[in-house]
């Protein structure tokens, strides 16, 4: 996959040293449920809790790690 570099420079709070860019469809990325114009993108309950971009959003969870916003907006994944 080919994330532009600007977004990859963007995502300074990435601990997992950008694991997700590996293999996205293994389980490493937290799965996407919804996404409200390519902006707004609402993943599955997870269990990792250790990542700063995941913020509760009352009973949901939002992403807001621009490279993982960039893989499901460009790869649907």
């Amino acid at each position: 996959m080919e994330i532009c570099s600007d977004i990859l420079k963007e995502t300074t709070k990435c601990t997992h040293n950008f694991i997700c860019l590996n293999n996205p469809q293994e389980n490493i990325c937290c799965k996407v449920k919804d996404c409200i114009n390519s902006k707004v993108h609402f993943v599955e309950s997870t269990t990792n809790n250790t990542c700063p971009y995941i913020m509760s959003f009352g009973y949901a969870y939002i992403c807001n790690c621009p490279v993982r916003k960039e893989i499901f907006n460009k790869y649907g994944v």
